[in-house]
């Protein structure tokens, strides 16, 4: 009979770690929302005792999921694991993440320590997050590296502390498919206790074997494959889970495993990520790229018009990838704009419908004609901007040319107040940035600009992704328009926005950390 393989996504925690700025709250738990949608059965979305902003992320994507475990992050110390319990009590459902190193090298030089000691303490953490849950990870960091007579010696007293999953990391990304498969089966064949917990794999890509290794893992006996969407995570990155998730739905005979995973929700799950994240996925990326269904190859071409499964092995429609319908324009009524919202997967409580259908107005009266890349677009947009925000871009003009200095006026909404002023800048994207740090008062750097077409021809949006610095943190802002300088400009204000409520944010937990002090 087919077993389940849990699919545990850490794209909030160890995939943020390759990002050039930190998410902002809302923009996590956008993600968590979407793989929550695609079904994964746990999400780790933090580490909650590194700042007051991960505490807080947690603690709101805690209380907002109902259909998947919500995972956190704890070394094994004391404050960590109580910090974890904190920010994650309000879930439907959670678990404490626990790990210390195993390897003999991180033993000696970074913890300086011995195996002995490492148990020890390693057992006594478990047992004080078995006190908040019944639902507790134990991860051998290093365990790729880790000998295993010392690794079964671990793992079972781990068990017998209390811990219901245990991970085996391959955290430097060192480990070959057949030795990974090798520690996975001793860990099955020589810990008495095995059958009390469920065996985990992390695997890294530093020498491209992330997503082999996690699959030779699950048929060595794991049952459950920790990583990210698309692959993100720092260094050469994660094993990719739509990678793993698709390799197990197509060679399901032979495996004999299966997971939960909607699969319909994959592509529209990893585009969330992509754009959230500021990553684009390569074109050749394996399951999700762009050309991981084009065929260039006349004897290619020929062979797939003949018979689909002569060169494919995957189908478009089996990740939740659409061929691309051109059949919108101004006429359009809002049923119309609903009815494909839905073809395409999108469900009523993804997006606010009447703010979509004044988006798409403007858009077709420039356009004419609206195709369906060009609503995910709106639709990512529309769910970015579904809150108020602090900041709004009233109106902008610009002037510029070849021998003359770019000169911009803008006029923003600061909360209840409308302010504006002008700046000169080194071209027009410069002026119109300068007026706005000076309307907020707010010295953002930028440091990174990226433009992104959203489509085809000359019409087409422009997707503006900025990375600005602003005491000493990174923050993360993007704006769509057919006009770049207007794509700029939404840009900025959105990484205002973000700087704005990280501001508010650190304000609340100050003045709940001073009521707590005075209380004691």
């Amino acid at each position: 009979m087919s077993q389940q393989v849990i699919i545990f996504d850490t794209t909030l925690r160890d995939g943020e770690q390759a990002l050039q700025a930190s998410l902002s709250v809302k923009e996590k738990l956008q993600i968590a929302l979407a793989l929550e949608r695609m079904g994964v059965d746990v999400m780790e979305v933090g580490f909650p005792v590194s700042s007051p902003g991960d505490f807080e992320s947690v603690q709101t994507i805690a209380r907002t999921i109902k259909n998947s475990r919500v995972c956190g992050l704890a070394r094994c110390v004391e404050k960590d694991i109580d910090a974890a319990y904190e920010s994650l009590r309000v879930a439907e459902a959670f678990r404490i993440h626990t790990f210390i190193a195993t390897s003999p090298m991180h033993i000696a030089t970074k913890l300086r320590s011995t195996l002995p000691e490492v148990i020890e303490r390693a057992v006594h953490m478990i047992k004080r997050a078995r006190n908040y849950t019944n639902d507790v990870e134990f991860s051998c960091e290093d365990g790729g590296r880790t000998p295993i007579d010392d690794l079964c010696r671990m793992v079972e007293a781990a068990i017998n502390a209390g811990a219901t999953t245990i991970n085996i990391p391959d955290t430097v990304g060192y480990t070959l498919p057949h030795e990974y498969a090798n520690i996975i089966s001793q860990l099955v064949n020589r810990v008495p206790n095995i059958d009390k917990a469920i065996l985990s794999v992390h695997t890294h890509d530093d020498l491209g074997m992330a997503t082999g290794n996690a699959i030779a893992a699950v048929m060595a006996g794991a049952r459950q494959v920790e990583g990210t969407l698309n692959g993100l995570g720092e260094r050469a990155g994660n094993c990719a889970l739509e990678e793993v998730i698709m390799a197990i739905k197509t060679r399901q005979q032979i495996m004999n495993v299966h997971t939960n995973i909607k699969h319909q929700e994959i592509y529209r799950t990893s585009q969330t990520v992509s754009q959230i994240c500021n990553m684009p996925i390569p074109a050749n990326k394996a399951v999700v790229g762009s050309n991981a269904f084009a065929h260039s190859s006349g004897i290619h071409q020929d062979g797939v018009l003949k018979n689909r499964e002569n060169y494919e092995i995957l189908t478009p429609e089996s990740i939740g990838l659409h061929k691309i319908q051109l059949n919108l324009t101004s006429r359009s009524g809002r049923a119309a704009v609903k009815h494909r919202m839905e073809e395409m997967g999108y469900k009523e409580t993804d997006y606010n419908l009447d703010t979509l259908y004044d988006a798409f107005l403007k858009l077709a009266d420039k356009k004419g004609q609206v195709f369906d890349y060009d609503l995910e677009a709106l639709a990512f947009i529309n769910k970015q901007n579904e809150e108020p925000e602090h900041f709004q871009l009233k109106e902008f003009n610009v002037q510029t040319g070849s021998s003359v200095t770019a000169t911009a006026s803008v006029q923003l909404g600061c909360g209840e107040e409308t302010k504006a002023d002008a700046a000169t800048g080194n071209g027009p994207v410069d002026a119109v940035y300068q007026a706005i740090n000076r309307i907020t008062g707010f010295e953002a750097e930028l440091v990174n600009y990226k433009l992104t077409a959203k489509g085809h021809g000359e019409n087409a949006l422009g997707q503006v992704d900025i990375v600005v610095n602003y005491n000493n943190r990174k923050f993360h802002g993007v704006g769509l328009a057919t006009d770049i300088v207007e794509s700029s400009a939404k840009a900025m204000v959105n990484a205002l926005n973000n700087i704005w409520r990280a501001k508010q944010v650190e304000k609340e937990l100050q003045r709940k950390f001073k009521e707590q002090k005075e209380t004691v």
